[in-house]
Formats: C-alpha cells, structure tokens, sequence
C-alpha cells in the first residue's frame, strides 16, 4: 500500500499564514507532511509526495497526480492532505482552536476508517479535537481533492494558523513532533487494519 501525502496550499496562496507572519501554511505542511514520509518510510511504508514544488498546484492536476498513483498500484494506495486551519482572512487573531479530519459526504469506508484513525491519534496525542456532529470523529465536507480522488482520502486540519496559542504549539519543536505522530500513528493504524 502506498501513502500519498499531499501538503496543502504553495508559497503564492493568499492568506494561509499567522497574523504575525511566522506560521506560512505552505512552508510548514510541508515540513511536517516530509518529516511524516521519512517516519513512515522508516517503518518500511511506501510513501508519496504528491507536490514537491513550493508553487500552488491546482487541485485539478493534484487529483490527476493521485489517480494516477492509485492505478500505477493496482488500487493500493490512500491519500492524507495535510493543512492548517483558519477561521479568519489570516489578518487578526482569532478564538477558533482544535484539531479536526475531513472526508467527502460520499467517501468510502475506507476514508471514513484512514479519517477515525488519525482522529483517534490526535486523541491520544491529547489534542483538542472538534466535532462536527457528537460522537463522529470526523468531518463531512465537500472537499475538491477528497471527492474527486479514486483512492481513499481524507484532510487534515492541525489547528488554527490565526489562534495564538495553537501557532505557539504548532512552531514548537513538541508540537511539530505531536503533528508527525499523530499522522503517523493514524496512518500505521489504517495500513494495519487492513
């Protein structure tokens, strides 16, 4: 089984930073979406980087990069995009908090399964996780890249880049170690439930 890591938005995208400058959405996914592959491939995982540039690669030819990887190994693959959330423009600080997983309405159980096993490791990290619906660990939204990728995938969401405390957390050295875990742990846990 291959794992397909997508790291979000490029350098050039509107508003995915903090207010203050310090987290940049693109730079930091993609630290933590290269450190994940290195701990996965460690333990023997076969692993993807589905954008390599620092660009913004449309979501149209990130899907065609992934339906590709999915049929190059016989529909032995999973997709993780991981992101950081915002609840504002990126310009001021904001109260929202929390970690959360997204898979498309019509997602396969597959995804629903990959989408609980990572929330089921931010728990165990000891992540504040928000909910969508009470006793649902994941999210449902329609999300381009989710609902349109043959394989099973889900998004992440690793706190909020315009909440103080989270950025803090997040630029931490434990708290880009918590976010590598975490995804680490949750995808080792799917590949081993299969």
């Amino acid at each position: 089984m291959k794992v397909i890591l997508d790291n979000g938005h490029g350098r050039d995208t509107a508003g995915k930073s903090s207010p203050d400058g310090r987290l940049r959405e693109y730079a930091y996914t993609r630290e933590i979406a290269r450190r994940v592959a290195q701990d996965l491939k460690r333990r023997g995982v076969d692993v993807s980087l589905l954008v390599p540039e620092e660009t913004d690669v449309p979501l149209e030819e990130r899907v065609k990069r992934a339906n590709r990887i999915y049929v190059e190994t016989d529909s032995r693959a999973a997709l993780v995009s991981i992101h950081v959330n915002a609840a504002g423009s990126g310009s001021s600080w904001e109260a929202a908090k929390g970690w959360s997983v997204f898979v498309d309405p019509s997602a396969s159980d597959r995804s629903r399964s990959l989408a609980t096993s990572l929330a089921k490791a931010a728990e165990d990290a000891h992540l504040p996780i928000r909910y969508q619906t009470a006793g649902l660990l994941y999210w449902e939204q329609r999300l381009y890249l989710c609902k349109h990728t043959l394989c099973p995938a889900v998004l992440t969401e690793n706190l909020f880049q315009d909440n103080r405390a989270d950025v803090a957390f997040l630029l931490s050295d434990a708290g880009k170690q918590a976010i590598v875990d975490l995804h680490v742990k949750g995808i080792v846990n799917y590949l081993n439930s299969l």
